[in-house]
């Protein structure tokens, strides 16, 4: 049983799967908790702050914690007991982009970072060959009297650079 009220218009209410360690579950809101994959989940939970929880499950204790949030690609890392657990859920409209071909991963192909307005590169904090994970700095560049840091949109080798420390 979940302790309190379910709010309906909570974030998990419209999940249909939910992807742990790159196993998938089928996740159904209920008026009492959750159904994952088809089985009724009775536990007991007790908020204790924003991101810490109390739970009983199975006759079982954890302590979980939301430490990680990224709502636009709908992934969230939590603890329970110490042992670190990502998650990333898909609601109905992403598994059917998914299934036809249309979703995030498919054609996420980055061939060019371009600048988002003229400036002056300042710095360069990648070389040609270097690994990039999506958020990394690619390179500062100033303009209108700011630096603003440039960072990677998605995983990948750097081919080529095409930019020196010169106007864009």
């Amino acid at each position: 049983m979940y302790a309190g009220k379910l709010n309906r218009n909570h974030y998990f209410y419209k999940m249909y799967k939910a992807i742990v360690n790159k196993k998938s579950f089928e996740v159904e809101t209920t008026e009492t908790g959750f159904r994952i994959d088809g089985k009724d989940i009775a536990w007991d939970m007790v908020k204790i702050n924003d991101t810490t929880f109390h739970i009983l499950y199975q006759n079982k204790s954890y302590a979980a914690e939301l430490v990680k949030t990224d709502r636009e690609s709908k992934t969230f890392v939590f603890k329970i007991n110490g042992r670190t657990y990502p998650v990333t859920l898909k609601d109905k409209f992403d598994l059917l982009l998914e299934k036809m071909g249309m979703n995030s991963t498919a054609g996420s192909k980055i061939n060019a970072v371009k600048a988002p307005m003229p400036g002056l590169i300042v710095d360069l904090k990648i070389q040609v060959g270097d690994s990039v994970k999506p958020g990394d700095a690619l390179l500062i560049l100033e303009a209108m009297k700011m630096e603003n840091i440039l960072k990677s949109p998605g995983e990948g080798i750097v081919k080529t650079l095409r930019v020196k420390r010169e106007i864009v």
